[in-house]
């Protein structure tokens, strides 16, 4: 049987993360919408839940400060995902925006300034060389949890 999660120690150490998940279906299947770190290679949203924050606001704000996406909203609770990476556990949601372009930067008001690339990444696709191994698990169990759900990842013809 599973341990049940420190919560309050999860987030005192910093270790409890949000992961705003936002997907969309186009002729060639559902994307996830993914970005590309100037110093570490291709990643999901992602952020730290702050003591007294609940997990939905951290994912709106992760959103807004990583991608300048201030509109979303939650629509489901995916899952809780133990991460195998400094001792984090990750918490997928599924996220609802306004209809975004294919590609854009925007210059993060956290994480030093950075500019992130973001485009979309195919579900159906393995992700490649330019992947952090914890990102290319993240996206493995959010596709299984999305299959679960009953979503199409590829194009059915």
């Amino acid at each position: 049987m599973k341990s049940i999660p420190n919560w309050a120690g999860l987030i005192e150490q910093r270790q409890y993360k949000a992961c705003p998940v936002v997907i969309r279906e186009t002729e060639q299947g559902t994307e996830v919408l993914v970005f590309r770190h100037p110093l570490a290679g291709i990643q999901l949203v992602k952020g730290t839940v702050e003591p007294g924050e609940h997990v939905q606001d951290t994912a709106l704000r992760e959103l807004e400060e990583e991608a300048g996406i201030s509109s979303a909203k939650v629509l489901q609770d995916l899952a809780i995902w133990p991460a195998d990476y400094e001792q984090q556990v990750w918490h997928f949601l599924l996220c609802e925006t306004q209809t975004l372009p294919e590609r854009w930067s925007h210059v993060t008001s956290d994480d030093g300034g950075h500019r992130f690339e973001f485009f979309w990444h195919p579900l159906c696709e393995q992700p490649d060389n330019n992947w952090h191994d914890v990102y290319v698990r993240a996206l493995q169990a959010i596709q299984q949890r999305l299959k679960e759900a009953g979503l199409k990842m590829e194009n059915s013809e």
